[in-house]
């Protein structure tokens, strides 16, 4: 507590300040904002965060005797959802507090509650959301080995919970939690710092700690089934998971907490295990730019290539489905066969394309009609979406995929509630509820009578003008209206100078610089009659659209399956047009174990090139002869984009897309792993090697014979020697390992890996083609097989534009490494040409110096005196193997 927050205390506050005092007591850990008025205040610590985020004024706030101030930052209740979007996006929590009731009619201080919360991962208003990502709020819970987590998504009613009880859960749930990206994770203070420590400093979730009470199972299944509306979790198959069950009911008892009104759209509960699908660990989906690129946008991402979808439910969907591939065979060719349907046929995709565009964000409104805050505005495009359902029905009932015959059999059009909304909704009915105006004429007969009232006002008025003008004789006489005292009359003072005298029940009510204004009884009587129609009316339409909105929950369900289905629609006409603007072709799916893709393309280098075109590239491999493609070559010849593009393309056919090739076979896939990049790990105090290697144990422990790996440069990131040991017996395990021989991409620069072709049986080699002519190089793009033991590095300093002094200097070295020359090592020459008699200091080094080496200290204690030929010949051949 500052010393802003102990003047309330130490003075004797109002009524008004006691007030907000009692309610910042249950809210200590949130932003108040306190409705005063037309505004929303905030004091003490609140005000000046408030302040330093929102970029508003500080000014002070008087609170009671004495002259005690303190800081008071405040904004327009009309326009708070912008300034409440800049707080939760700086993570901070807001609690509103409202006036119960109106100000006008209150007896005594103006009752006030808090009416809801809102954090990071509790938003479900569109302007602090984005329509292409979840806003997933995540709860964790362990018990022992066994990690338990819950997923819910307030703003579209997703829910769903799995388990982590492997030896290896941690790795497991840090990928999970990556893949969610939730906006709030809530822990037991317990292991607070255990998930810490895992999230990382670089994390940019709020985390919030909880009681262990919130997380106790026994109350956390009555709220479950409280929130669910089931007597037991068994429907759900989430009964005997009792982690996954304590984490969802903390979910459970926060919302409620947070969010005070029914939570309808909520209504169901997803078990799942990340085994069934292709597991993507932190790293692979990193390094290989996924859903984000490594500076955090989406610019040059796998799905900035493939999302190509309309509505909002279809991008989050396609999003999922890239993070989580799927490794079903028969789900795989389903997607695909209704890819194909969609790609052959040109009015079927144009007929989708069509109406998808006019459909609206049906989750997030039935989300908002869950929590009773969608207004007319949400109905309207309720109703809206709904009158492309009927059309979609029909065009997917003309198909001849059996797929698209079940969702036309499955959809509900929901003729009648689509009637009724357009029967009640006006064209553009205003943003706020309490404005009027929502209802169509002949909707509601008491609500049309009291419109007939107010219309009429304005023709009583003009002829209350005239009956006036005639009596008192007065042609300027007005009548007018404003918020202080209603309906006047109004009359010039030049006027009234040399005017007859005005009738007695005129009643002086303001006087002007050039005018009186009068009220009469009959003007106040009518003003009554109106000023209460207007009143009643928005009152009564207020009514009418809770009961409308209330009609509209009781279809959540329904909705919710028609959102389900569109989004489908739209992730898989999206497939079929990036497949057509892009050439590509719907791959083979196998469960043999083989990658053989011809003429295949990296979709993002492709899709982002626009100099020149990219040049594609085979593949081969399996579990047999082709398992370890070793890759050599210069730098820049595109080994890396190579071994991307295979994991990439390979990925691609998982989710059910076509692929950037000729023709390809994919067999299925349990695992992609990556060991590509120097992505140092600095804030979590890991060298960039020391990762190199963390992330090649989980390769080595975890690869299974249907995974698939990457390796870039392994043991670039030590000494040469143990660099290329390690190297070499990790090509050797992978090789080896009876029950895991994963299909392997390794882009290496230590040609001394070539001679393990031959030796090992399943391992060949590849290399990036580079053309050479008049000492110039070009490189080609093509991966062709066999080995290379050229590294082209001083051509590509060149091309980086390394200055020629030292261009020049490495190609001396270079010359005297190859001959094994000792290397002359020039002092105080700093580059430019040296002078025909200038003095330099040279120094003889031999850089590779061989004291210590084996070889040598073999022959250091070598007899040759006593060596026949043959035992000489035989040990020169082995040194020479020693030492290559």
């Amino acid at each position: 507590m500052n010393a802003d927050s102990k003047n309330i205390e130490a003075t004797a506050p109002t009524p008004l300040i006691s007030q907000y005092m009692r309610v910042k007591a249950e809210y200590p850990n949130y932003i108040l904002m306190f409705r005063i008025g037309d505004f929303y205040e905030m004091l003490n610590d609140d005000a000046q965060t408030a302040s330093e985020v929102l970029n508003i004024a500080l000014t002070r706030k008087m609170i009671g005797k004495g002259k005690k101030s303190v800081p008071l930052a405040g904004v327009p209740f009309h326009s708070v959802d912008g300034y409440l979007a800049k707080l939760i996006r700086a993570g901070k929590k807001v609690a509103i507090c409202e006036q119960m009731e109106d100000p006008k009619k209150a007896k005594g201080l103006v009752k006030r509650d808090v009416v809801r919360v809102v954090t990071p991962g509790t938003v479900i208003e569109d302007n602090l959301l984005s329509p292409q990502t979840n806003n997933f709020l995540v709860s964790l819970f362990q018990d022992k080995n066994i990690w338990g987590v819950a997923i819910v998504d307030l703003s579209t009613g997703a829910f769903a919970v799995t388990e982590f009880d492997s030896r290896r859960a941690k790795e497991e749930l840090f990928s999970e939690i990556n893949r969610l990206q939730p906006a709030e994770l809530l822990v037991p203070e317990s292991i607070q710092g255990v998930v810490s420590e895992l999230l990382g400093t670089s994390s940019g979730t709020l985390v919030t700690p909880l009681e262990d009470r919130y997380f106790e199972e026994g109350d956390a299944r009555a709220l479950l089934c409280d929130l669910l509306k089931v007597q037991s979790l068994h429907g759900f198959g989430a009964e005997h998971l009792g982690a996954a069950v304590s984490a969802a009911g903390a979910i459970a008892r926060y919302l409620r907490e947070t969010q005070k009104t029914a939570l309808s759209h909520i209504n169901r509960l997803q078990v799942y295990s990340t085994s069934d699908f292709m597991i993507l660990d932190y790293t692979t989906q990193r390094s290989l730019e996924l859903a984000q690129n490594l500076q955090g946008g989406r610019e040059a991402t796998l799905l900035s290539v493939m999302d190509k979808t309309i509505t909002a439910m279809g991008a989050r969907l396609l999003r999922n489905w890239i993070l989580q591939p799927l490794k079903e065979k028969t789900v795989i060719e389903e997607r695909l066969a209704a890819v194909q349907e969609i790609y052959d046929n040109t009015s079927l995709r144009e007929g989708l394309e069509h109406h998808l565009r006019r459909v609206f964000d049906l989750e997030r409104i039935m989300a908002r009609v869950g929590c009773r805050s969608a207004n007319a505005k949400d109905l309207l495009a309720l109703r809206l979406s709904l009158e492309q359902i009927p059309p979609l029905k029909a065009l997917l009932a003309r198909c001849a995929n059996p797929l698209f015959l079940r969702l036309s059999e499955k959809i509900n059009p929901l003729d009648n509630l689509r009637d009724e909304l357009a029967l009640a909704i006006q064209d553009n009915p205003p943003y706020m509820l309490r404005d009027g105006n929502i209802f169509r004429d002949g909707y509601n007969g008491e609500l049309d009578e009291l419109r007939g009232i107010m219309r009429d006002t304005k023709g009583w008025i003009n002829q209350l003008r005239q009956k006036e003008i005639e009596r008192t004789g007065y042609q300027n006489l007005k009548i007018g209206f404003n918020q202080v005292f209603g309906y006047y009359i109004e009359i010039t003072r030049a006027s009234l100078k040399n005017g007859p005298p005005l009738p007695a029940e005129y009643i002086r009510k303001q006087t002007l610089f050039n005018a009186e204004r009068y009220i009469t009884p009959e003007l106040k009587e009518k003003e009554e009659i109106v000023l209460n129609a207007d009143e009643r009316s928005k009152n009564l339409e207020f009514a009418l659209f809770e009961a409308l909105r209330d009609k509209v929950g009781g279809f959540t369900r329904e909705i919710q399956e028609l959102a389900s289905a569109v989004a489908l629609l739209d992730c898989l006409s999206s497939n079929a047009r990036i497949a057509i603007a892009g050439r590509y072709v719907r791959p083979e799916i196998g469960d043999d174990g083989r990658i053989e893709i011809f003429e295949g393309r990296h979709p993002v280098l492709e899709a982002v090139m626009t100099e020149r075109l990219f040049i594609p590239n085979d593949t081969q491999m399996n579990t047999g002869a082709d398992q370890i493609m070793l890759i050599t070559g210069p730098n820049m010849a595109g080994k890396s984009t190579y071994i991307r593009q295979v994991a990439l393309i390979t990925l691609m056919a998982h989710t059910g897309s076509f692929v950037p090739a000729k023709k390809a076979h994919i067999g299925i896939v349990d695992r992609i792993f990556t060991r590509v990049g120097a992505m140092d790990y600095i804030t979590k105090g890991l060298s960039t090697f020391l990762v190199e290697m963390n992330e090649t144990a989980n390769i080595l422990n975890n690869a299974t014979s249907n995974s698939l790996v990457i390796l870039d440069e392994i043991g670039r990131g030590t000494s040469t020697y143990d660099g290329l040991s390690i190297a070499w017996a990790v090509i050797e395990y992978l090789h080896n390992k009876s029950k895991k021989t994963p299909k392997t991409l390794f882009a290496t620069h230590y040609h001394e890996l070539t001679n393990l072709e031959g030796k090992l049986p399943r391992l060949k080699n590849y290399n990036a083609a580079v053309l050479e002519k008049d000492d110039k190089i070009t490189f080609l793009y093509k991966i062709i097989k066999g080995s290379t033991d050229h590294s082209y590095g001083i051509y590509a300093a060149q091309l980086a534009g390394v200055p020629e002094d030292v261009v020049s200097r490495a190609k001396e070295i270079l010359f005297d490494l190859e001959c094994g020359n000792t290397i002359n090592v020039e002092v105080g020459r700093l580059g430019g040409k040296r002078s025909k008699g200038a003095e330099r200091a040279i120094i003889q080094l031999s850089l590779f110096d061989g004291a210590g080496h084996p070889a040598i200290e073999r022959l250091k204690n070598l007899d040759v005196s006593n060596l026949t030929p043959l035992q000489a010949l035989t040990i020169l051949d082995e040194l020479v193997r020693q030492c290559r």
